[in-house]
């Protein structure tokens, strides 16, 4: 794992402990989301036997494409964290940046934008996990 160094080319702890929470935080909402939207898509396809089934949903139906930008994050973190090589402080305010911009709910526009917006509306357990997110961002 890389740390911070004498010529500032790493990641200081007290970054990599917020990224750690950010990680845990986004885990909990992409969960949160992945629940309602499991729901809804049994409310119109029928019931999703196991989660094998559900995985290969997820990484190939169109109807849980929207939210992947939220895994693609998690995986982003993953590596920033999990590097040999050090990582600059820049690359993860420049992550932490990009995160804010997508958790951004709008009404017109981006997919993830409009059907995050919709999300934040139908369901109370993802409106919390988006608070908690807020409050690290």
């Amino acid at each position: 794992m890389a740390d911070f160094d004498a010529d500032g080319m790493g990641l200081s702890e007290e970054t990599r402990e917020r990224l750690d929470q950010i990680r845990q935080k986004l885990l909990h909402l992409h969960k949160s989301i992945l629940d309602a939207e499991r729901a809804s898509y049994e409310r119109a396809h029928g019931r999703v036997e196991n989660p094998h089934a559900l995985l290969q949903l997820v990484m190939r139906d169109p109807w849980f494409g929207w939210f992947r930008p939220l895994s693609e994050m998690v995986v982003q973190i993953d590596e920033m964290l999990e590097s040999k090589e050090p990582v600059p402080e820049s690359a993860a305010e420049d992550l932490m940046r990009e995160l804010r911009s997508l958790l951004n709910p709008v009404e017109e526009g981006e997919e993830f934008g409009v059907k995050y917006h919709k999300a934040l509306q139908e369901d109370p357990g993802i409106i919390m996990a988006h608070v908690e997110m807020a409050k690290l961002l």
